[in-house]
Formats: C-alpha cells, sequence, structure tokens
C-alpha cells in the first residue's frame, strides 16, 4: 500500500526523513479493525516524528499520522481515535498510552489497523475530509474547552496563535457554545480570518487584552507562555497542549502560585469525547476549517505547508 512515512531522522530539515512509496499492508490482527483510509489530516506531531521526538531508530520506517476518516470491512463509515492503550481495549490492560504513528504505524496510507474500540461513527453530515480533521486537534481544543476546561456560555477564552488547526477549532467550538473568544497572531490576515470565524477579537502576539480571561488554551510554549500567564485571571486556567516554539520558558512560578493559577495538560481527549464533538459538529452545522487537499502522493508539500506555518485551518491528504 501507498504510505508516507518516517524513513530517518532529520532535526533541523524534518521533510528531509520523509519518504512516500510502498510500505506492507496492516497485519490481521484479533480484536483490530483495518480501515480504508478516505481522509487524513496532518499535526504538528508528524513533523515532530520526522525529526525524531518520541521514535527510535529500531522504530524505523514508521507510517505518519493520527487522524483519519475511512471506511470499514463491512462499509461503515468512521472516525479513528488515535489513541492507543489508554484503556486496554484491543492491546492489553498494561498498553502504555500512545499515539498511532509512535508504537503502530499511523493514518497517513491508504489503510490502517487499529483497535476495534477505537472507532467512532462518522455522522453522514460530514465529510470524509471533515471528519479526518477531527481526530487530534479538534478533540484536543474540545478536550480544553469543555472537558477540561469546564467553560461555561459567556466565560472568555484566549486562544494563542490564530491560523493553526487547533486554533480555529477554538474559534469556532467556543463561539457555537457561547464562548467570548480572543486570538493572538503576528498576522494581520489570520487575526481577521479568525474574527471572521467568530472570535470576539483579535490582537497581536504578546499585546494586552481588554480584559483578563478565565482561561487560555496554550499550544505555542516558549515564545507565549509569559503573556498567557499575565491574560489569565486570578483563580483562571491555562491549559497546554503544546509546545510548538519550544518548552523552556521561564515558569513564572510566583505569578502563579499566587493568583493561584491553575495549569492543566491535555493531550487529545476520550472517544466518547470525539464522538460527541462528532455529534457537536454535526447539529450544530460547524465544520472544520480546510486550508488545502492534497493527494497522499504529495505528501511532501501537504508537510511543507504544515511547516511553513503558512496555512489556515486544517492540511488534509487523500489516498
Amino acid at each position: 500500500m501507498l504510505a508516507a512515512y518516517v524513513a530517518r531522522f532529520s532535526p533541523d530539515s524534518p521533510l528531509d526523513g520523509l519518504e512516500v512509496g510502498d510500505r506492507p499492508d496492516p497485519a490481521t490482527t484479533e480484536h483490530w479493525t483495518t480501515v480504508d483510509v478516505r481522509a487524513a489530516s496532518l499535526n504538528h506531531h508528524d513533523l515532530w516524528s520526522l525529526r525524531g521526538v518520541g521514535l527510535r531508530e529500531e522504530q524505523l520506517p514508521m507510517v505518519l499520522g493520527t487522524d483519519a476518516a475511512g471506511v470499514t470491512p463491512d462499509g461503515t463509515e468512521v472516525l479513528v481515535h488515535g489513541v492507543i492503550g489508554a484503556d486496554g481495549h484491543g492491546v492489553g490492560p498494561k498498553e502504555p498510552r500512545s499515539l498511532l504513528s509512535e508504537r503502530y504505524p499511523g493514518t497517513l496510507a491508504e489503510r490502517v489497523a487499529v483497535p476495534t474500540a477505537n472507532l467512532v461513527p462518522k455522522p453522514a453530515e460530514l465529510s470524509f475530509e471533515e471528519a479526518a480533521c477531527l481526530p487530534t486537534a479538534w478533540l484536543t481544543a474540545y478536550s480544553m474547552l469543555f472537558t477540561q476546561g469546564g467553560l461555561a456560555p459567556g466565560d472568555r477564552v484566549l486562544v494563542q496563535g490564530a491560523g493553526g488547526g487547533l486554533a480555529t477549532a477554538a474559534v469556532l467550538l467556543g463561539a457555537a457554545a457561547g464562548l467570548e473568544v480572543w486570538v493572538t497572531s503576528r498576522s494581520a490576515e489570520k487575526r481577521d480570518r479568525a474574527v471572521a470565524l467568530g472570535a470576539a477579537g483579535a490582537v497581536e502576539s504578546g499585546a494586552r487584552l481588554p480584559a483578563r480571561v478565565d482561561a487560555v488554551l496554550e499550544s505555542v510554549g516558549q515564545a507565549t507562555w509569559a503573556h498567557s500567564i499575565r491574560s489569565v485571571r486570578p483563580g483562571g486556567t491555562v491549559l497546554v497542549c503544546g509546545a510548538t516554539s519550544g518548552d523552556a520558558p521561564p515558569a513564572e512560578l510566583t505569578r502563579i502560585f499566587f493568583q493561584e493559577i491553575r495549569v492543566q495538560g491535555v493531550t487529545m481527549g476520550t472517544r466518547e469525547d470525539l464522538a460527541a464533538l462528532a455529534r457537536f459538529c454535526a447539529r450544530t452545522g460547524v465544520r472544520p476549517v480546510i486550508d488545502a487537499e492534497l493527494p497522499l502522493d504529495r505528501a511532501a508539500d501537504a508537510l511543507f505547508r504544515l511547516a511553513e506555518g503558512s496555512q489556515f485551518g486544517k492540511v488534509v491528504v487523500r489516498p
């Protein structure tokens, strides 16, 4: 089958480690299902994998990808939940938690095998391309806002870094749920587009907000951490799901303990959250913003768009 995979690690130029070519079909395993992938979406996790983060040399070649929507052998249309081993379904009770493309081949392929319990019904209202955007960035945004963040209509939230899949998801989901969503970006165009999607306002990166927020969605890390801590109200929450600019900023511990700020880590969400998110989109009409759709054999072009940061929304590949 055709697949995009990590052939070698390239920390400074991740795309140099990418190859697109033939890989073996997934093996048939009890309690697992092989899904024909109709669409998959990209995440920064794919670029980190190409740099060698989370993988060892002996695991290569490793098929990339954590997100997919497709069809099971009996014709059922499904979303793939990419967290493996969280509760032992299909892998045993001692399986450590991982994401697809870390211990098991990922979704940037014509077919992917996952524990059957990881399959979530795809609503008919969503296209395969839209559904493929949900399992990582959109699920993480949903979890940060509603599951881990516990935000309610009328609450105010700051999203650091407009334009990426997580940020656009947070704007659309938050606005649909009655939140007051603020975003930051160095790009005036991206700020304007975020407001057009439903954000209450957008400011330059690091700029002061009109008022402090109840929660901050932080995925940038070193470049925005101090701004996040200064933007949240006393007793508020900073939810962290990544550190694309680096993970070693000053911790701001004095401000955190004195203002009783809660820092909460988030990695995606549960299958139940994914099913709820899919229903939310189906019922409200909220749809992922898709920046580009490319065939799988052009995975390098798709990943380049993600690496240069020019996208607004999700980048999708189709086998």
